[in-house]
């Protein structure tokens, strides 16, 4: 599959307005943007294993496309959602748990990386 590998986070577009967006405090945004997040994505059939490493956490995340999970920020923000394959991208569709907020991800690998997010009419991209 096309999203096996490791993919490290070189740049964030627009990354702020979008955390602000999101509700996050300006400390935990100056913090979100020096994380280093590095992802390391497996696929077996609809299962999915992302090992994410940063400078504040490791967590592994397991998902089955389509099936609603609960996951945590960085920052210890709720969302619930699900992710689902559409063609060659990877969406995700969450919400915060505590304002509703949407969480809207795109991941499609195109030149060897794009991770898309957006949230509100904001759009980062790293």
């Amino acid at each position: 599959m096309a999203f096996d590998g490791t993919w490290k986070i070189d740049r964030n577009e627009n990354y702020d307005k979008f955390m602000e967006k999101m509700g996050v405090n300006m400390v935990k945004r100056k913090l979100a943007a020096h994380d280093n997040l590095k992802l390391t994505i497996t696929q077996e059939g609809n299962k999915f294993t992302v090992k994410e490493s940063s400078n504040f956490r490791n967590i592994d995340i397991v998902f089955e496309l389509g099936v609603t999970f609960n996951y945590s920020l960085a920052d210890g923000t709720e969302l619930s959602g699900a992710w689902s394959l559409e063609g060659n991208k990877l969406v995700g569709k969450f919400k915060r748990v505590d304002n509703g907020c949407e969480l809207n991800a795109i991941r499609e690998i195109v030149g060897g990386e794009l991770v898309q997010v957006s949230c509100k009419n904001i759009t980062a991209i790293s």
